[in-house]
């Protein structure tokens, strides 16, 4: 058991739960631990007694009673266990990292978050990202499981809630690169379809697929959420495939691969979106190019900008492409320098 002890809340633990703020920097104890000592006047905040509803305020001084010193191993399904190969992968992934922030190059087919069936995330593997810190960083957005790039990670609460009103509030530019089948036309444009999920559930995971809705009728539609993507055609390999660049300027659910395939352009290796029924130029379902050309999903988080909410400076990181795509690039004699800085700056 540990002794009495007395901790002063930071800055960034401002406005937390006095229960979270435990559960944080104790995982040892429980809710009905808390809920216990709060009754019993063991824990209390500035000499007084408190409930484990209570918010915490900067430079209060928070009693916190003797306490269990080891955590319990965890247990059961949602025990994560990380492995030295796995805390290899996750550590190689990271492509930025200060006091405030770390940025990930995601790799294809690692889910951002845990759901079904899925027990090796990047939530779960940041566990092995503290690097010295108390608390493992916190996501504040999200990459499909398929899609590879930049994945953006906060080092503390204020941190995070800060950078999640950032994604929020759109004050972020992403820009995603991507092989699709054929050319899309005209070459530099923008897309409004807006986009509803699916009816159904089901083993082909229809109910996770959105549907395209034309612009006039998203009003009219139940569900239906308005969704803008800009793209840009770079380069191409006659009328077979070509890289495009896109801008979400909205964040629906898989927007980039429905607006594209819904142009008659799917990204190459989508098997969601790209199939046999769409009026593309690849091979089937998948919208394959086939060949020696990956199955695997071709799009990349390529870059993100913004304000750094510490230094108020922008911050602008490019991620690495995967293997697979940097050799379909590598097929088509395509080079990281063919691309302009910014390729939507007609449109702005």
């Amino acid at each position: 058991m540990s002794g009495v002890q007395n901790i002063t809340v930071s800055a960034d633990d401002a406005e937390m739960r006095l229960d979270r703020w435990l559960k944080a920097k104790f995982p040892q104890i429980n809710q009905i631990r808390i809920e216990k000592m709060c009754r019993k006047g063991e824990l209390r905040v500035d000499g007084g007694r408190v409930k484990p509803a209570t918010r915490l305020e900067e430079g209060q001084n928070v009693r916190v009673p003797p306490l269990p010193d080891k955590a319990p191993e965890p247990t059961g399904r949602g025990a994560i266990k990380i492995s030295a190969a796995d805390e290899k992968l996750i550590r190689n992934c990271v492509i930025y990292r200060d006091d405030h922030i770390i940025i990930l190059n995601k790799p294809a087919g690692l889910p951002t978050q845990g759901g079904s069936k899925q027990t090796r995330h990047v939530d779960g593997l940041s566990e092995a990202l503290k690097f010295g810190y108390e608390e493992k960083p916190r996501l504040v957005h999200r990459l499909d499981k398929d899609t590879s790039g930049v994945l953006v990670l906060a080092r503390s609460r204020k941190m995070a809630s800060e950078l999640t009103t950032a994604f929020r509030h759109h004050a972020t530019r992403k820009i995603y690169w991507a092989v699709v089948a054929g050319v899309p036309t005209p070459y530099l444009g923008e897309i409004k379809y807006g986009l509803v999920k699916a009816a159904g559930h089901g083993k082909r995971g229809e109910g996770e697929k959105m549907i395209a809705v034309h612009p006039r009728d998203v009003s009219s539609t139940p569900g239906a959420k308005r969704a803008i993507t800009q793209y840009a055609t770079l380069y191409r390999v006659a009328s077979r495939a070509a890289w495009v660049a896109m801008e979400p300027i909205t964040g629906r659910t898989h927007q980039l691969r429905a607006h594209m395939a819904e142009i008659g352009h799917p990204i190459i290796g989508d098997g969601k979106y790209g199939g046999s029924g769409q009026e593309n130029l690849g091979d089937g379902w998948g919208a394959q190019l086939g060949g020696i050309i990956s199955k695997k999903l071709h799009l990349h988080a390529r870059t993100i900008s913004f304000e750094h909410p510490a230094t108020k400076q922008v911050l602008t990181v490019h991620a690495p492409l995967p293997e697979h795509i940097a050799h379909t690039f590598e097929t088509f004699d395509w080079t990281l320098d063919m691309a302009a800085e910014d390729p939507f700056e007609e449109l702005r």
